[in-house]
């Protein structure tokens, strides 16, 4: 791939920077705007960026560097950039200035940063995937036994254990440390009992929030404007270290086609679901996946039931939504509900629903 241009590179970071403002994250803002000006070659972390090899948008390079910035200001590791992330320092020239010392003094720090892109694991969207599952619930009964793929640290797989507030409906442990309630915009979502009975996930490369450095890391990509996804992240990470989760190293697609060939309880309905996984998957798992759930929808019965549960982004229209299919029967998948790519706010839609067929194609990552 061609090298791009250092001032593509330093383009980059004011692209990122209008995006924070749209986002509410000011300090982000101000941060990734200031790093534009700041970076030079002083330090391999400055000369790394502006010789930075590809399309520095699509590799989120800006957030690579800004999560490393992020991490070190969490550590207390230099009391210059505290003021600067605590949003005491708001001047731009003063910003820069002790951006471009930070980078060089933490150099060694901030450099592994740059090696890969931000994983990010978002316990509030679960509001999407929970508005779907009371859909199935409503359909088949409370019974469901759910399949996570892509599930990164496994925030979501504490579904069964967070407290949900769904416009007006509550479901969860009342006293879960997590209470995820969203804005809620237009109808409320089906009033019906829910009773998760098991809640397994597989990931590519997951994320062990047991171990300090990676726990750290996962938290370091979350904005520091974002005071309440921190909050829910730290209480999450606490939550599985706690009482685990069943996470696996895998395929997607090798483990999709093992689960569904287990025995399955009878009076239950088995559940595919993600969120903001899809695109990441090679187009030949998402076909090996779709026929995996065609032919496993093909064998369910009333007493052996499947369903697909999806908050995906739609490139098309610029939003994120929330999709449901369940088996027996043909019924198509249904799109129920929009919602903010954090789950900030979910909007419920009536019947009928749309059903055009939702072409999960790949595309370009979806950044924080």
């Amino acid at each position: 791939m061609a090298m791009g241009s250092e001032a593509e590179n330093r383009e980059s970071f004011h692209v990122q920077a209008a995006y924070c403002e749209a986002m509410a994250a000011p300090i982000t803002a101000r941060v990734s705007a200031a790093l534009a000006d700041a970076l030079d070659r002083g330090s391999e972390t400055g000369r790394r960026v502006l010789d930075w090899a590809g399309e520095p948008v699509a590799d989120a390079l800006v957030l690579r560097l800004i999560g490393g910035l992020h991490a070190l200001h969490r550590r207390g590791g230099d009391a210059a950039l505290d003021r600067i992330f605590t949003g005491a320092v708001i001047d731009r020239s003063e910003t820069v200035a002790i951006l471009r010392d930070v980078v060089r003094n933490h150099d060694a720090a901030l450099l592994p940063w740059l090696n890969g892109p931000p994983q990010t694991n978002e316990a509030g969207r679960s509001a999407g995937l929970m508005t779907g599952l009371l859909h199935v619930a409503s359909r088949f009964g409370p019974d469901l036994e759910l399949l996570e793929i892509g599930s990164s640290a496994g925030l979501n797989l504490l579904i069964d254990r967070y407290a949900f507030d769904l416009g007006g409906v509550r479901r969860g442990p009342a006293d879960s440390p997590v209470l995820v309630a969203p804005e809620w915009r237009g109808p409320p979502p089906p009033d019906a009992p829910i009773a998760i009975r098991s809640v397994r996930g597989v990931d590519i490369a997951p994320v062990d929030v047991a171990d300090p450095a990676q726990a750290e890391r996962l938290a370091a990509y979350v904005w520091v404007d974002a005071t309440e996804r921190l909050d829910r992240i730290e209480r999450g990470i606490a939550m599985i270290r706690e009482h685990g989760v069943s996470l696996t190293k895998g395929d997607a697609a090798e483990w999709v086609e093992a689960r569904l060939a287990e025995p399955q309880d009878a009076g239950t309905t088995r559940v595919l679901m993600h969120s903001v996984v899809w695109q990441y998957l090679p187009p030949a798992s998402q076909a090996r996946i779709r026929e995996a759930m065609d032919a496993a929808g093909a064998r369910a019965t009333p007493e052996h039931r499947l369903a697909w549960v999806m908050m995906e982004p739609n490139r098309d229209l610029h939003r994120h939504e929330v999709r449901v299919q369940t088996w027996p029967g043909d019924r198509p998948m249904e799109l129920v509900a929009l919602t903010h790519a954090h789950g900030a706010w979910v909007e419920a839609l009536s019947p009928p629903y749309e059903t055009r067929d939702y072409v999960m194609r790949r595309g370009p990552y979806e950044r924080d």
